[in-house]
């Protein structure tokens, strides 16, 4: 009965979504890149993750794992909207982690340090991070959405939260057994937007918008997660994927979007970091100085002290 029910639940969902894009001009969902629930898209491959009666979980409340899920087919369309309900949680109240990526890149199904996916990555990363690995001052919150485009050259800094190579950030309380938020990504002309929903898109959050963003056809879509020390559920109830239709003219129609190196055209501002004051060690070398002057100067004192203690001996010896 309870499963009868999570389905009824999942195809109402999936009505009211279609509902929505019903009413928007030249947008239709591609079935073959699509996946919700029951599970049956045989284009998606499993990394480490599992398949329950209506969710794939990446990773499971416990330390040290990680899973993903890949589309096997390249992407044939140059503007999409990628739509994915998720769910982040656990029994941590303060201390949890790691994140989720969401991913269009070159190279599908590697394994790596970003959210159980590879560094050094070709194309679009979204991250979903739960853990604050940057321990200084900060000037945003957790949980955090972030982006970067990456043609192969550079890292993710994870103790920096990556921060420094962020084409755009956004922090909004995704996480919580109690919230299923739906993120929208959007590449449009060139524009990267990303918005949230908690409410089945009664009410939609803007993230943020980029412009200037270039990216190729023949990517493919994936997401990942990952923990460490501290630990989280994280699962996706459904991937849907929309072609957006574009009339294109010129040059940009004569323009071979699989020939496209990806890059941005405008990266997030530096952001203010106030570091801490780093504590140096004290090495032995050190150590035996500050004895060795710290035993010095007693001795000075000491000597100081006995000759003045013998001249005032020998002033009372005159006045008697």
């Amino acid at each position: 009965m309870k499963r009868y029910k999570l389905l009824v639940l999942t195809l109402y969902k999936s009505f009211l979504l279609l509902l929505i894009y019903a009413q928007t001009p030249n947008i239709f969902e591609n079935f073959d890149f699509s996946f919700s629930f029951p599970f049956s898209n045989t284009r998606w491959n499993l990394h480490d993750a599992m398949v329950s009666s209506n969710f794939i979980i990446l990773t499971r409340d416990i330390k040290s794992s990680e899973g993903a899920i890949w589309c096997t087919t390249p992407v044939p369309f140059r503007d999409w909207e990628i739509v994915i309900q998720f769910q982040i949680y656990g029994h941590g109240e303060n201390l949890y982690g790691d994140g989720m990526a969401l991913w269009y890149v070159k190279d599908k199904e590697e394994k790596g340090p970003v959210f159980g996916s590879r560094d050094n990555f070709t194309g679009l990363g979204i991250f979903l991070d739960t853990y604050n690995n940057y321990n200084d001052i900060n000037d945003h919150q957790h949980p955090y959405i972030s982006a970067q485009v990456n043609d192969g050259t550079r890292q993710y800094n994870k103790d920096k939260d990556g921060t420094d190579t962020q084409i755009a950030g956004f922090h909004t309380n995704f996480r919580g057994a109690d919230k299923h938020p739906i993120i929208v990504i959007s590449y449009v002309r060139n524009t990267l937007e990303v918005k949230m929903t908690y409410d089945h898109f009664k009410t939609v959050e803007k993230c943020f918008e980029v412009k200037g963003i270039h990216l190729p056809t023949g990517y493919y879509f994936g997401a990942s997660a990952a923990t460490g020390e501290l630990s989280d559920n994280h699962v996706i109830t459904s991937f849907r994927v929309f072609p957006v239709i574009v009339d294109r003219t010129g040059k940009e129609a004569e323009e071979d979007p699989s020939k496209i190196s990806p890059y941005a055209e405008f990266f997030s501002p530096p952001r203010d970091h106030v570091s801490k004051p780093k504590h140096i060690p004290m090495t032995a070398k050190k150590l035996v100085l500050i004895i060795i002057l710290a035993l010095i100067g007693l001795a000075v004192l000491f000597v100081v002290g006995v000759l003045v203690f013998k001249k005032q001996e020998e002033s009372r010896k005159r006045l008697y």
